[in-house]
């Protein structure tokens, strides 16, 4: 989708280049597409980017500041110590530690992962508290995920930075992660597809609270279609989730995108 540069663009892109405006860009889209979609937790959640060119640092929202209100310049760039390394945030910016310990121990183990949403959804909780495997593959969406999740148990509030090392080894190879008892956990190679997985998972845990809660006997389909299902998941090309994602923009293009700001 083609886009004529504005003023705004002009001035984000002189004080962070190109590169890290438009990353910054998207992820302050995010964040208002996250609030749309009810996976905000007023201001207890968080959502990161990597910097562009970089392997410690990332972008993340200022502590306090609603998901709603997200804009490209007002996002916080920090290295992998929790330091902030950046000029342009007012005096007195802070971002959550817990925010910082979850989402430095993805970004710092998998550097193939530019994107990590972590939400604290009423359904994603609820899926989180169940025992066993947690996400059954009953439908469509659920079986996008067949053996691909991850599981953390919980330790308190995330906060002590030396239980990163333990949600980095019990990530491993996968990109999406039950946080027992807490919430859910999904990365991506881009901004694009960690949305698209984001938005798929809390819609599987959706329907299957909403299924087990009529009570009626539940179809479990074979194992090997779930598998099959997975599978072509994870073939998905990336130009894909870029079609996604500009699709995915423009709810948020009309009357003025304000996220850009």
């Amino acid at each position: 989708m083609s886009r004529q540069i504005s003023a705004r663009d002009e001035a984000g892109q002189a004080l962070y280049g190109a590169e890290e405006w438009q990353v910054r860009c998207d992820l302050a889209a995010l964040y208002r597409l996250a609030a749309r979609y009810g996976m905000s937790d007023i201001i207890y959640t968080h959502i990161s980017a990597r910097v562009p060119g970089s392997e410690d640092m990332f972008l993340i929202n200022p502590f306090g500041m609603l998901f709603e209100h997200m804009t490209a310049s007002a996002l916080v760039r920090i290295d992998r110590t929790g330091a902030i390394v950046d000029q342009h945030v007012p005096p007195g910016t802070r971002v959550n530690p817990a925010g910082f310990n979850i989402h430095s121990a993805v970004h710092m183990a998998r550097h193939d992962l530019t994107c990590v949403i972590h939400s604290h959804t009423v359904a994603g909780m609820a899926i989180s508290a169940l025992k066993g495997e947690g996400l059954l593959p009953i439908t469509q969406h659920a079986m996008m995920f067949y053996e691909r999740i991850a599981f953390h148990d919980y330790e308190s509030f995330a906060s002590e930075e030396e239980e990163r090392a333990r949600i980095a080894a019990d990530l491993g190879d996968k990109d999406v992660m039950i946080l027992r008892n807490h919430g859910m956990l999904v990365a991506g190679r881009s901004i694009g597809e960690a949305f698209h997985s984001a938005y798929h998972l809390e819609r599987a845990c959706q329907a299957q609270l909403d299924a087990q809660a009529s009570g009626a006997e539940l179809n479990l389909p074979p194992i090997d279609i779930a598998r099959k299902t997975a599978d072509r998941m994870q073939r998905i090309p990336p130009a894909h989730y870029d079609f996604f994602w500009q699709s995915c923009l423009a709810l948020l293009e009309a009357p003025l995108p304000e996220y850009r700001a």
